[in-house]
């Protein structure tokens, strides 16, 4: 009897010693040291200044928060690049005099993910959302402030997940 627990207590640890497919964070199985983030370009018509520096800062903070890769300046094993090719501001309900209520800013960045282990998670896509806030008050300061952290937090998990987690 004690022998069919030392083999099952050595089956269950080889088991969960090989099964790296998945982590905490969601990932499958990285091959991958590092990674690169490089300056996202603000190609927007309308240009809010410095936000593509903002973005470029939140996607590669939160890689590093969710994976065991290390940041690199070059030579990234996942590289990720693209530019912010909208940022729009646009009414979105009106009150019964015909003003209106409530405003959306939409922002779009295109990115272009290369995965130098893997060549077949490469993509090139855009990833966009929004925010709502009332058409009576200015989008600057601690309003835009929110409004980018809501919209960047979103925008740089759906690339996560796009690249990493794979959904």
């Amino acid at each position: 009897m004690k022998h069919l627990q030392y083999i099952i207590a050595v089956a269950t640890l080889l088991l969960f010693s090989n099964c790296s497919v998945y982590n905490f964070t969601g990932t499958g199985k990285i091959d991958a040291k590092t990674f690169q983030v490089n300056y996202f370009q603000n190609n927007a018509s309308l240009i809010e200044p410095g936000i593509e520096r903002t973005f470029t800062i939140e996607l590669q903070e939160l890689l590093q928060n969710q994976t065991n890769l290390s940041l690199t300046n070059t030579g990234g094993d996942l590289v990720y690049e693209g530019e912010i090719k909208e940022y729009r501001i646009t009414p979105m309900t009106a009150t019964a005099d015909q003003q209106a209520a409530q405003n959306r800013l939409t922002i779009t960045v295109n990115v272009r993910f290369t995965n130098k282990k893997n060549p077949d998670d490469d993509f090139e896509r855009p990833f966009s959302f929004y925010h709502d806030f009332p058409a009576n008050e200015q989008l600057v300061g601690a309003n835009l402030t929110e409004a980018l952290d809501v919209i960047f937090e979103r925008i740089t998990q759906d690339i996560f997940n796009a690249s990493l987690a794979k959904w």
